[in-house]
């Protein structure tokens, strides 16, 4: 855990140098006692260029230190950066007095929140960022860690629509971090024996498959054989997934976004088909939207004996584990939460990041990848926008591929114009896979390919649309930049051209 300083841990005192100033802000105290006591270690990431404007000294910046660990702590690691932010300076020299042109450290740069994770013998991954301003969760997605806005009078509107997820103070912060400590926490399960075989099923599209994929692992983990139900627009998304031994390929009516109708024939065909795998159990994903009580149904039916799945809606005999989770939980840690319900963990040095079954990148010379489509016209970035970034991109110097499926071809190829390199249509997603886990970074909305760059490392830049949460269904544990505007609503035109 690792906080921001001023305005989030203690009231901010502009350039404070006298410990006698340090007020704690309400709460925070008993708050960090919690996470401490819940083995969390603790960390500052703060911004201090009143050292280099000359408003403090070091040793004021010491004591000042000192004081807030003498409150508060104590704190396993500080890191500070001591620079001045040469956009607010009005000296003639680049930096601002004493400052530095180009600092790696100063928030919104993620240099504090690495070097804080290393002196912590942990990657940034594993770490939370709690703040009260908008650079704070900058510099935390920046870096791959995660991020909880704590708002003050100075936050703005538009930093708290953007933030991963926002809690009320400092109490509500800690409180958010260990529910979702405990939702992904050790199996808490009893078992009498290790099952033969599990179904577990994610008929969606390619992102949510790939999003439960440390859930499937931890399955895997448990099981002697897994069996996965998918949908058709899974199918590949699923193939690459590791810990999936079957798969069984079938459009549900109450899933599929154009549904065929219910059909007394084919619901008894998936029974039979169902039945015919040898499952004993079964884990049932699905979205905050869905339910997952018409599958249920259909496996009762083919005789599998134990059934775990969230559910909201009262579920009878349908369901052995009835799981519920709060809104705004990471889909990957909310499809965790489910397996650890239903009794399966990752296994020790198995972290819960999103993984696939791929090879290296593409070789040739560094590239970024643009992906101006959705499946979702509302979360797709305007074309006109996507142009504008391409040929941004390509007169900064960089080598730009566009992607897309083979339903957009002709958007594919007026983004990329004569700037870019359109692929658009001409990859499979094991060749898309390829290409974005080679490329320096990928340029995306919220759909599919922000998914496969979590998985591959590939850090993003995320025209994500505000039509569903973002810390639920951001890029997971990876770097990330948030463009546009957040309390944009739905259809609205993207953010501006990148710079």
């Amino acid at each position: 855990m690792l906080f921001d300083r001023d305005g989030t841990l203690v009231h901010d005192v502009p350039y404070n140098g006298d410990p006698d100033r340090v007020r704690p802000v309400d709460g925070a105290r008993e708050a960090l006692d919690r996470l401490r006591a819940a083995g969390l270690r603790l960390g500052v990431v703060t911004n201090q260029s009143g050292l280099a404007r000359g408003h403090f000294s070091a040793a004021d910046l010491a004591r000042v230190n000192a004081r807030i660990d003498e409150l508060l702590g104590p704190f396993d690691t500080w890191q500070i950066c001591p620079h001045d932010d040469p956009a607010d300076s009005d000296a003639d020299a680049p930096g601002g007095p004493g400052g530095r042109a180009g600092c790696r450290c100063r928030k919104p740069a993620p240099g504090l929140v690495i070097d804080a994770a290393r002196a912590l013998g942990t990657v940034p991954g594993r770490c939370v960022v709690v703040g009260d301003i908008g650079r704070d969760m900058t510099a935390a997605g920046a870096a791959g860690a995660a991020g909880v806005l704590v708002p003050t009078p100075a936050t703005r509107p538009e930093e708290i629509a953007a933030a991963p997820a926002v809690a009320g103070d400092l109490r509500g912060a800690a409180d958010l971090i260990l529910r979702r400590q405990r939702l992904v926490g050790p199996a808490r399960a009893t078992r009498r024996s290790r099952p033969r075989a599990v179904l577990v099923a994610r008929p969606d599209s390619a992102g949510d498959v790939l999003v439960t994929g440390p859930a499937i692992r931890a399955v895997a983990a448990g099981a002697d054989r897994v069996v996965m139900l998918c949908g058709p627009r899974g199918r590949a998304a699923a193939e690459l997934l590791p810990g999936v031994d079957e798969i069984v390929e079938w459009s549900l009516p109450w899933i599929d976004p154009d549904p065929a109708a219910v059909d007394r024939e084919q619901v008894g065909r998936l029974t039979d088909r169902l039945a015919a795998t040898g499952v004993q159990e079964a884990v049932l994903f699905t979205s905050f939207h869905q339910s997952a009580l018409p599958l249920a149904l259909v496996l009762r039916m083919a005789g599998v004996a134990r059934i775990a799945a969230i559910s909201d809606d009262y579920p009878g005999s349908l369901l052995d584990v009835r799981h519920r989770v709060p809104l705004g939980i990471p889909e990957p840690e909310r499809a965790l939460s489910l397996a650890a319900a239903a009794g399966f963990a990752l296994p020790p040095g198995d972290e819960p990041v999103l993984r696939l079954r791929t090879g290296p990148g593409a070789a040739g010379r560094p590239y970024v990848v643009v992906h101006p489509g959705s499946s979702v016209p509302a979360r797709a970035c305007p074309p006109v926008r996507c142009e504008q970034i391409v040929q941004a991109l390509a007169g900064a110097g960089h080598r730009v591929l566009v992607t897309g499926g083979p339903g957009e071809r002709e958007l594919c190829a007026r983004v990329a114009g004569t700037a870019g390199i359109d692929l658009g249509g001409r990859t499979a997603l094991p060749d898309l896979v390829r290409i974005i886990a080679g490329a320096g970074a990928l340029v995306v909305g919220n759909t599919g390919p922000a998914h496969i760059a979590a998985a591959v490392g590939t850090p993003v830049v995320s025209l994500f649309a505000p039509t569903v949460s973002f810390g639920q269904w951001g890029p997971y544990r990876v770097p990330w930049v948030r463009l546009g505007d957040a309390t944009a609503p739905a259809g609205t035109p993207g953010p501006p051209p990148a710079r």
